[in-house]
């Protein structure tokens, strides 16, 4: 049975991480090349860092704060924001990363996913997809876009399946009606993802505790089946480390790598 990885985020702003409630209400929390290794030291299967205001800004990723981080991990290192390009990208692989994550761009030109991937393999290439659907069914979910910022129009089921069909190697889905919250993910949503696509599914936003991640994990049919899930509040702030979650989640009966 493979494994469920457990994937911890750093939202960086200013060479700073950074974590808010529905991608509002922002509060500093830490140096990303500390807490990456902080974290990756405590269990975490991969660390994810997403330069949350470089497409705002319209700006490239800040490379020396993925040199800095990357310089501490011995786990899969994801990298995000401000990558249009092929060449973005490189730049980003040769800061020290193992793959990228593409979002805004990926919408506004669609064949990024495959031009990446035919350069460094769909293994390498995420796209990230930021969902809002408030009271509306997840058939209505629609994709968000400059960090939360800009409806795009899109239904998320639908993306998901076009960026799967361009050669992604991963979704990335954030519930921004979650994110933040600690109320639990997305699970209707998150499973609605991964139903309609081969590749692996990451749950973002909204988890709290254990027994969230062991429902967004689940193949019943309240579970959101996902294949991964990532967390940021819950680890910068002491609330519980990865390796304290695995313990609870293979407890639960959840498949997890039990760090060493």
């Amino acid at each position: 049975m493979l494994t469920k990885r457990i994937i911890a985020c750093l939202d960086v702003r200013g060479g700073r991480v950074v974590k808010g409630v529905q991608f509002v209400d922002i509060i500093d929390a830490g140096d990303p090349a500390e807490l990456a290794h902080r974290h990756a030291a405590a269990g975490a299967d991969e660390i994810v860092l997403l330069d949350i205001t470089a497409t705002h800004e319209g700006r490239v990723t800040l490379l020396d704060t993925v040199r800095r981080a990357a310089a501490k991990l011995f786990v899969p290192f994801t990298v995000g924001g401000g990558i249009r390009t092929a060449e973005d990208a490189a730049a980003v692989f040769n800061a020290g990363a193992d793959k990228v994550s593409v979002n805004s761009s990926a919408i506004a030109r669609p064949e990024l996913i495959s031009e990446i991937g035919s350069s460094f393999g769909a293994q390498a290439v995420i796209v990230a997809i930021d969902a809002r659907r408030g009271a509306k069914g997840v058939e209505d979910a629609e994709v968000y876009v400059s960090g939360g910022r800009k409806p795009t129009g899109l239904r998320v089921v639908e993306w998901a399946r076009e960026a799967e069909s361009r050669g992604a190697g991963e979704i990335l889905l954030t519930s921004m009606d979650t994110d933040g919250m600690r109320n639990g993910f997305d699970c209707e949503l998150t499973a609605a993802v991964s139903e309609s696509v081969q590749i692996p599914v990451i749950a973002s936003g909204g988890a709290g505790s254990a027994a969230h991640f062991a429902d967004v994990f689940g193949l019943g049919p309240h579970g959101g089946k996902a294949h991964a899930a990532l967390a940021a509040s819950i680890f910068h702030f002491g609330i519980t480390s990865s390796r304290e979650l695995k313990a609870q989640l293979a407890l639960a009966g959840v498949s997890v790598r039990l760090p060493c």
